[in-house]
C-alpha cells in the first residue's frame, strides 16, 4: 500500500504525456517565440500541460471569435502563465491518508444537540473517550481504529474528505469533528528503505559501455561487428570487415571464415594461423571495430520492462540501469538470465553492490532475457550499523550475517542490549534479546519479516565529571577515585572573566535513577588553599557548574531545584531554600548538607552594596503533628554572620526564606533641573528637604536678563494629577453632551452641541503640564520673600525654567483675532483687547481675566466691557483671556471649568515650548 500513490501519480503523469501530445496538435495555431517555445519544452509534462491549456484560454480571450496567434505576448507575461502551479504539483501538495499515517482528530460535540442526545452522548463510555484531541495512527491497510467502535478505512483521503467520511458514521453524528494529516515523513525503523534499489535508477549517466575500444578476449563475434585487419611484410594494407548475417567474414585471399559464436581471442588465433600458411612472410594485427548492437528483453519486477537496444559489450547490470531499474518488490539477488529458454546465469547484485564483484555480471547476447523474480525474505536492520536498511536474505541467514550486509556495527553500537522483533507462529509481535557479543546467539537465524534493532551506548559517562558553565574548555573529563575540584580546574587562568569564584555548584547522582544531591564549594578558597575542606572532593558522574555574576544562575539552578521538588515526600521535604532582597542573585538555591546563612547568602552572589548589613530576617515553615503549618520568623545578626560568629550564623531548613533588607533611603536620589537665566544651569542632585532658594543659590542665583516673574516651575506629581483632572473632565462633558444630542434639537441646542463637541475634542488633546504657581515676588530680592522661597521644598524631577525679560502682552479667547501686543504701560486691558479686534458674540465680557506671567489669575467678576474692570493693571509677560459665554448656550454644568483648564493649559504649554525652543 505505501507505494500505491506513487504508481498512481506514474500513471497520472503518463495520461498526462499523453493528452500533451493530442494537445500539442490542437494547439497547433499558437505561435510562440523561439525563447517561448524554450521556456515551454524546459517545463515537466504535466505542468507543460497545463501552460498549453492556459496558452489557449489566453488566445481566445484576445482574440474573439477571429483566429489569431498569441505571439505578441510579451515574455514577462508568458513566464507569469508557466508559473502557475500544475495539477501534478498540485496533487503531491495535498496530504492524504496512507499507511501508518498519523493524523490529530479533534471531536467537539455538537451545539446542536437536544437533552435525549446529551444524555445518550453521556451514556456511552466509547464516545465519552473521543471528546477532545487524539492522535491516531493508521494500520498498514489505512484503517483507523477507535477504541470501543468500528473500524472505518481512510486510505487514500484527505483531510476533508477524512472529515465527511467520519460524519457519516451514525455513531459519531454527535460530534463536529476536526482532522489535520500530520507530515507524511516516517521516523525510526518506518524510515528504513530497502538496500541497493536507488543505485540502479536512471540519473541522466549510463552503465553502458563505449561501443569502440578494446574489447575483453572472451567477446563473441555476431553479424554486425566490425573487424579491422592491419597486414605488415610482403603484404601491406589495412582493411576493415563487417561480419554479415550469416556470421560469415569475408577476408580476401584468405576467404571467408565463420566467426559468428566464437571468442575473440579464438577468431584472432585462427586468424594468425591462416595467415602464417597462406600469406607467407606477412603478419597480421587484430582489433575489433565498431560494436553491434543487440535487442534484449527485461521482464519481471523491473521499473519499466520492455525490449532494448544495447551494444554487444552490455552486461546485466547495464541492461537494468536502462529500464529504469528495479521495483521495490523485485529481487535484486536472484536475477536471471534467461537464453533460449533456459536459465544461463543469476546474478546477486548484492556482490557488485557490497563487494564491488563483476564476475556474476555476464555480457549479453542477441535474444537474451534478463528477469526480475519477486523479491525474496527480506530484514530490516536499524539503529548503531553502518548502513541501516532493509536487506533482502537468501537462504539460512544468521544474525550476524544480517549485521555483515548492513556494513557492521557502528562505533556507539550496544551489541549487547540489541533485540530481534518477529511475527512469532501464533502471528503475535514478540522482541527476542540477542547479544551480538556472544557467538552463539549472534548464530541466531532470522525469518523474513524480522527487524534488528541494534541500540547505541548510553550517553552519560560512568567515570567521568562534566565541567560547565563560565570556563574556557567545558566538557567530560576523566574521573578517579580522590579526585578533588582543584584537580578539576587548576587555576582562574581556566575560568572567563567575571566569572562568581565564591560558589561553585555540583549536581550529584551516584547511582542513575538514584536521588540527586547538591553540594557547592567556594572555588576562589580551593584554589587558594587545595588542603581546605573548600576543595571538594568529586565523585563519579558528577556536574559541575561554574557561574558569571552577569548572566546569572536561575537556568541551571531551577532545572535542579525542579528535580529535588519532584523527589520530595511527605517525610522528607523538598531541599530548597529561597533568599531575597539585597543579594546580586536573589533565588531559590538547593538546600545543602549543613547549610547555613552565610551559604545560602554565597549562593545569591552575596551581599549586593546596598544591603543592610546590621540585621535580616529568616522565615522557616514547619509542620505540626502532621496537621497544621506554622510559620517562624526569626531575626539575624547579619553583622555578627559577615564577621564569622559561627553562634550566629543558624543553620537552614527546608523551606527557609531569607530576606536581606536595604539601607534606608539608598535609593533617594533626586535630581531638579535649572534651566535658562540662571547663573550655572544644570541638573543638580539634592537632599530631602532642600529648598528652591538653597538649590539657587548653590546655582549661582539668577542673571541679570533673568525674567524672574515669568519663571515657570513644574513638578511631575502635580501634572498627573491635572492629567486626571482633564479626564474627568473629559468623560463628564462626554456624558453632558450625549444627553443634550437625545433631546429635542432648535437653533439653540444645535449650536451648543457643536461648540460643547468642538471643546471634548480640545480637552481630549490638551496637554498637562503640572505648573506650580510661585508668585514673582517669591523670586525677588528681599528678606520676606526670601523666606517665603525657602519654604518650597524640592521633589525629584522638579524643573524650574526662567526665561528672558518679556516684552508682550498676549489676549486669546473669544476675540476677532488672537495675537501678541509690545507692551506699553499706558495700555489697558480693555485696549488690547480692541488692539487685537474687539469681542465676538460668544464673549463673556463680565468674566474676563488675566494670567500672569508666573501663570497666577487676576480676576474681577463685577467688572463690565469698557467699565471700571479695564483699569486693571496689565504687567509684560500678561496673557488676557476672554472666555466663552456658557450662559448663552444650554446650561452645560462643567463648561466654565473646561475652558478656563484649555485657556491655561494653552498657555503653560506654549510657554514651556518658546521656552524650548
Amino acid at each position: 500500500m505505501r507505494g500505491m500513490f506513487k504508481q498512481v501519480r506514474i500513471a497520472a503523469r503518463s495520461f498526462a504525456i499523453l493528452l500533451l501530445a493530442a494537445s500539442v496538435v490542437h494547439a497547433q495555431g499558437i505561435q510562440l517565440t523561439p525563447t517561448q517555445q524554450q521556456m515551454l519544452n524546459s517545463l515537466p509534462p504535466a505542468q507543460r500541460q497545463q501552460a498549453l491549456s492556459a496558452l489557449r484560454d489566453l488566445q481566445a480571450q484576445q482574440s474573439g471569435p477571429t483566429t489569431q496567434s498569441i505571439n505578441e505576448i510579451d515574455d514577462a507575461a508568458f513566464a507569469s502563465v508557466l508559473e502557475q502551479p500544475s495539477a501534478d504539483m498540485l496533487i503531491d501538495e495535498i496530504l492524504r491518508a496512507d499507511s501508518r499515517s498519523r493524523l490529530v482528530i479533534r471531536f467537539t460535540p455538537s451545539e446542536t444537540l437536544d437533552a435525549a442526545d446529551i444524555r445518550d452522548l453521556d451514556a456511552d463510555p466509547a464516545l465519552q473517550r473521543l471528546v477532545g484531541s487524539h492522535l491516531f495512527v493508521l494500520d498498514d491497510a489505512g484503517v483507523l481504529s477507535l477504541q470501543g467502535l468500528e473500524t472505518i478505512p481512510l486510505l487514500g483521503l484527505n483531510e476533508a474528505d477524512i472529515q465527511s467520511r467520519l460524519q457519516a458514521e451514525p455513531y459519531l453524528t454527535t460530534f463536529d469533528i476536526d482532522v489535520r494529516i500530520l507530515g507524511q515523513e516516517p521516523i525510526g525503523v518506518e524510515a528504513l528503505e530497502p538496500f541497493g534499489y536507488d543505485v540502479f535508477e536512471p540519473r541522466g549517466t549510463s552503465f553502458d559501455p563505449p561501443s569502440s575500444g578494446p574489447v575483453p578476449p572472451d567477446y563473441v563475434l555476431g553479424p554486425g561487428d566490425s573487424v579491422r585487419v592491419q597486414l605488415f611484410g610482403n603484404v601491406n594494407g589495412i582493411y576493415e570487415y563487417e561480419v554479415s548475417r550469416d556470421g560469415i567474414l569475408n577476408l580476401p585471399e584468405l576467404g571467408p571464415v565463420t566467426v559468428a559464436g566464437i571468442p575473440f581471442s579464438e577468431f584472432r588465433a585462427d586468424l594468425n594461423k591462416r595467415v602464417q600458411e597462406m600469406l607467407i612472410g606477412t603478419q597480421v594485427s587484430v582489433t575489433m571495430g565498431q560494436l553491434r548492437t543487440i535487442r534484449v528483453l527485461v521482464l519481471g519486477d523491473a521499473n519499466q520492462p520492455g525490449s532494448y537496444v544495447v551494444n554487444g559489450l552490455a552486461t546485466m547490470a547495464g541492461a537494468l540501469y536502462r529500464s529504469g531499474g528495479i521495483s521495490r518488490v523485485g529481487s535484486l539477488r536472484n536475477i536471471q538470465l534467461k537464453r533460449n529458454g533456459r536459465v544461463v546465469a543469476r546474478l546477486d547484485l548484492y556482490d557488485l553492490l557490497i563487494h564491488g564483484d563483476t564476475s556474476g555480471d555476464q555480457r549479453l547476447q542477441p535474444g537474451d532475457v534478463i528477469f526480475v523474480p519477486p523479491v525474496g525474505d527480506t530484514i530490516a536492520v536499524g539503529g548503531a550499523v553502518k548502513r541501516p536498511a532493509i536487506y533482502e536474505t537468501r537462504g539460512k541467514t544468521s544474525v550476524a550475517d544480517v549485521v555483515r550486509l548492513a556494513g557492521g556495527l557502528s562505533n556507539e553500537a550496544f551489541g549487547e542490549g540489541s533485540r530481534l522483533e518477529r511475527i512469532d507462529e501464533n502471528g503475535d509481535r514478540a522482541v527476542l534479546a540477542v547479544n551480538l557479543d556472544d557467538a552463539a546467539a549472534a548464530a541466531t537465524l532470522v525469518r523474513t519479516g524480522d527487524t534488528l534493532l541494534v541500540p547505541e551506548v548510553l550517553p552519560d559517562f560512568n567515570n567521568a565529571v562534566v565541567l560547565a558553565g563560565h570556563v574556557y574548555r567545558p566538557g567530560n573529563y576523566s574521573w578517579w577515585s580522590g579526585m578533588r575540584l582543584t584537580d578539576l580546574i587548576g587555576s582562574s587562568d581556566e575560568l572567563k572573566a567575571g566569572v562568581d569564584m565564591n560558589y561553585v555548584l555540583v549536581r550529584r547522582e551516584r547511582e542513575r535513577g538514584a536521588p540527586i544531591e547538591v553540594v557547592s564549594a567556594n572555588l576562589g578558597a580551593a584554589l587558594a588553599e587545595k588542603s581546605s575542606d573548600e576543595n571538594i572532593r568529586l565523585e563519579a558522574r558528577d556536574q559541575v557548574f561554574v557561574f558569571s555574576l552577569e548572566l546569572g544562575r536561575q537556568r541551571v539552578v531551577i532545572p535542579i531545584v525542579d528535580e529535588l521538588k519532584l523527589q520530595a515526600t511527605h517525610d522528607a521535604p523538598a531541599m530548597h531554600v529561597q533568599i531575597d532582597g539585597n543579594v546580586r542573585v536573589p533565588g531559590v538555591y538547593p538546600l545543602e548538607t549543613g547549610m547555613h546563612v552565610s551559604d545560602l547568602i554565597r549562593a545569591g552572589g552575596s551581599l549586593s552594596e546596598e544591603a543592610y548589613t546590621l540585621e535580616a530576617e529568616l522565615v522557616s515553615y514547619s509542620v505540626i503533628g502532621g496537621e497544621s503549618r506554622v510559620v517562624d520568623v526569626v531575626d539575624i545578626d547579619l553583622a555578627a554572620v559577615l564577621r564569622g560568629d559561627v553562634d550566629a550564623d543558624l543553620a537552614l531548613s527546608p523551606h527557609d526564606y531569607v530576606k536581606i533588607s536595604g539601607v534606608p533611603e539608598w535609593g533617594t536620589i533626586w535630581t531638579v533641573t535649572l534651566e535658562g537665566e540662571i547663573r550655572f544651569p544644570g541638573n543638580y542632585r539634592i537632599k530631602r528637604g532642600e529648598t528652591l532658594a538653597e538649590v539657587l543659590q548653590r546655582a549661582g542665583g539668577l542673571t541679570d536678563a533673568a525674567f524672574a516673574e515669568g519663571a515657570i516651575f513644574l513638578r511631575e506629581t502635580l501634572r498627573e494629577r491635572e492629567q486626571e483632572q482633564i479626564e474627568l473632565l473629559a468623560r463628564r462633558l462626554e456624558s453632558d453632551l450625549t444627553a443634550l444630542s437625545l433631546q429635542r434639537a432648535d437653533t439653540g441646542g444645535s449650536e451648543t452641541l457643536t461648540t460643547g463637541n468642538m471643546l471634548l475634542n480640545q480637552l481630549r488633546t490638551s496637554e498637562a503640564v503640572g505648573r506650580l504657581v510661585i508668585g514673582n515676588e517669591h523670586l525677588e530680592d528681599n528678606a520676606d520673600r526670601q523666606r517665603y522661597i525657602a519654604g518650597i521644598e524640592l521633589r525629584d524631577g522638579d524643573r524650574l525654567l526662567v526665561p528672558t525679560t518679556s516684552q508682550v502682552v498676549t489676549v486669546i479667547g473669544e476675540t476677532q483675532q488672537n495675537t501678541s501686543h509690545l507692551f506699553l504701560p499706558d495700555v489697558s486691558r480693555d485696549d488690547y483687547i480692541n488692539l487685537s479686534g474687539g469681542l465676538t458674540r460668544r464673549a463673556d465680557k463680565k468674566r474676563i481675566y488675566i494670567v500672569r506671567a508666573n501663570g497666577a489669575v487676576v480676576a474681577n467678576n463685577r467688572s463690565r466691557w469698557l467699565g471700571r474692570g479695564g483699569n486693571v493693571e496689565i504687567r509684560p509677560g500678561d496673557t488676557i483671556v476672554v472666555p466663552l459665554d456658557s450662559d448663552k448656550m444650554r446650561p452645560l454644568t462643567f463648561w466654565t471649568n473646561v475652558t478656563q483648564i484649555l485657556y491655561q493649559s494653552a498657555i503653560a504649554v506654549a510657554a514651556i515650548k518658546t521656552f524650548n525652543n
